[in-house]
Parts: structure tokens; C-alpha cells; sequence
């Protein structure tokens, strides 16, 4: 069983069906991108995983054990980065983590190791200033370290990078991706770009159940097509003769054919486009083919 099991999960709000039949797992030591669009149900799931909402059917499992609404004794395997992490403002990032050591009963001695060792991580180790001058970024950087503290098994993040700035955005990706040497990452998000960078496996949520899962170890997500960028007068010379479709802009895709033939057909009509490349699928491709 892995870290995070999920079998035949089902959540509904005033008869409104958010999670239907939704199964997932997520293995020791990954990096799990789970994504969808803004009320998709992303959050519910992970609300019902750390058992703060009450599923309306199926099982969760954290390390083996079940989860249970309001009694949560699994939490212990968890640590938790919300989007917006709220803290004690008036406390530095050291006095933030030594209180959480304290509520996770952790011994005095190994305290100042486990500290230092996480305010080196996320970049904070000799910050004195108190949380509330902090910017969005370092706040997200200590969430991340109080979610560790107590050394979890299993670490949420729910849509940690989505209101950061692009340097916010790749400090907290290279953290997250570092700590996998001792936990595992379920990482909620609707930025695709970001789940690209630094997931193994990715499950696209739609429609209240996991409706693709992608293993982005084994490389490329297939063929695209070959792009093209043409004008109008050169697009309406070989349009009849090329299978194509509008891509955006000057850009159109062109498939079914090989790469000869569409020369031979822009040589004979002496077109010569700006571009010419053979692409492969984004995972934004994937996810649009699966969710339209």
C-alpha cells in the first residue's frame, strides 16, 4: 500500500457532486501532481485526507492506516502547506518553529538540530525579523519548514506556488523537490508549468475523479504536430492541400502528414514559412485533450 491511498472517494455540497468515485495513490518518495481547474475539488480532497471534512462515501489511507472524520490520528504521518499559510506575526521564523517542535512533543535536544536544519532549507537560517515584514514568498518558505518539523511521511501542499512571483515560484519548487529525499509530496495545483517541472506522476482531476494519470518519468506525452507559421496569402495557397488547424496567431498545426510531403507541398507553391518545427504534447495539451 502507499503512503496515500484513496479508494471510491465521494464528496457533494447541497446536491452538488465534487468528488465522485475518486481513486488515487501515491507512492514513498514521489512527487505527486495533482491537477485541475479552479473548483475542480483539489482542496476537498486534501481537506477530506487530512479528515477536517467529512468524505460522503469511499476510504482514505495514510501509511496504512484509515482516516477518520475529526479523529485523526494519521495527521501524525502528515504535514500540511496551505495556499495561504497563517502564522503568529509578531514572532521571528526560529520562535515560529520552536513552537511547533513544542506542540509536536519534540525533545528539547533534538529541537535546535531540526531547526537549524529546515531554516537552512527554505532559506531562512539567521532571519530575525519578524514574520508580519515578511514577503509572500519567505512565508511560503516557512510554511513549508513548519510542515516538516515533526519529519512527516507524507507532505500536502495545496496550490503553494499560486500567487508567487516567477523567482517566488522556482525557490518553492526546488524545495519541494529537495525534500523528497525524506518524505513524500502530494502537490495541488493548477499551474501546469510547475507540476512539469518537478512531479513524477501527475492525476488530472475532472469531473470529480481522477480521469488521467501520466507517469512523467518515461519522457515526451506524444506527438503534437508539426507547427507552421504562415501568413494569410501563404496559408490560403496550401490549406487545401494540407490537413491543418489554427493554432493561435501566425501558428497552425499540420497533421496526418510527414514532414517531405509538407516541403514538397511549400516548395511547389513557393511558400517558405517563418517556422517550421516538429512539437511534442505540453502537458497543458494532455490536460485539454482529457478535460474538453
Amino acid at each position: 500500500m502507499g503512503i496515500l491511498k484513496i479508494e471510491g472517494l465521494k464528496k457533494a455540497f447541497n446536491q452538488k457532486t465534487v468528488i465522485e468515485a475518486l481513486n488515487l495513490e501515491v507512492t514513498q518518495n514521489e512527487i505527486y501532481g495533482f491537477i485541475g481547474s479552479n473548483g475542480a475539488g483539489k482542496t476537498t480532497t486534501m481537506k477530506m485526507v487530512l479528515g477536517l471534512l467529512k468524505s460522503d462515501g469511499g476510504e482514505i489511507y495514510v501509511c496504512g492506516e484509515k482516516v477518520r472524520f475529526g479523529d485523526t490520528p494519521t495527521n501524525r504521518h502528515v504535514g500540511y502547506l496551505p495556499d495561504v499559510p497563517e502564522f503568529y506575526t509578531y514572532m521571528n521564523a526560529e520562535e515560529y518553529l520552536k513552537l511547533c517542535a513544542d506542540i509536536t512533543q519534540m525533545g528539547k535536544a533534538e529541537q535546535r538540530e531540526r531547526i537549524d536544519e529546515l531554516l537552512t532549507l527554505v532559506g531562512l537560517h539567521g532571519e530575525k525579523s519578524r514574520i508580519r515584514n515578511y514577503s509572500r514568498g519567505m512565508k511560503q518558505r516557512l510554511g513549508i519548514a513548519q510542515a516538516l518539523i515533526h519529519r512527516p511521511k507524507l507532505l500536502i501542499c495545496d496550490e503553494p506556488t499560486s500567487a508567487l512571483d516567477p523567482k517566488g515560484r522556482m525557490e518553492i519548487l526546488k524545495i519541494l523537490k529537495e525534500i523528497t529525499k525524506e518524505t513524500t509530496v502530494i502537490f495541488s495545483t493548477h499551474i501546469l508549468g510547475d507540476v512539469e517541472r518537478i512531479c513524477d506522476r501527475v492525476g488530472i482531476l475532472y469531473d470529480g475523479k481522477i480521469v488521467k494519470e501520466i507517469d512523467m518519468s518515461r519522457g515526451p506525452l506524444g506527438e503534437k504536430g508539426i507547427v507552421v507559421e504562415l501568413d494569410q496569402e501563404a496559408y490560403g495557397k496550401v490549406a487545401p492541400l494540407l490537413e491543418m488547424h489554427h493554432a493561435g496567431g501566425s501558428e497552425y498545426i499540420i497533421e496526418n502528414h510527414s514532414l517531405r510531403e509538407i516541403y514538397n507541398v511549400l516548395h511547389k507553391h513557393e511558400v517558405y514559412p517563418e517556422r517550421i518545427v516538429k512539437e511534442r504534447k505540453s502537458l497543458e495539451d494532455v490536460y485539454l485533450e482529457v478535460t474538453t
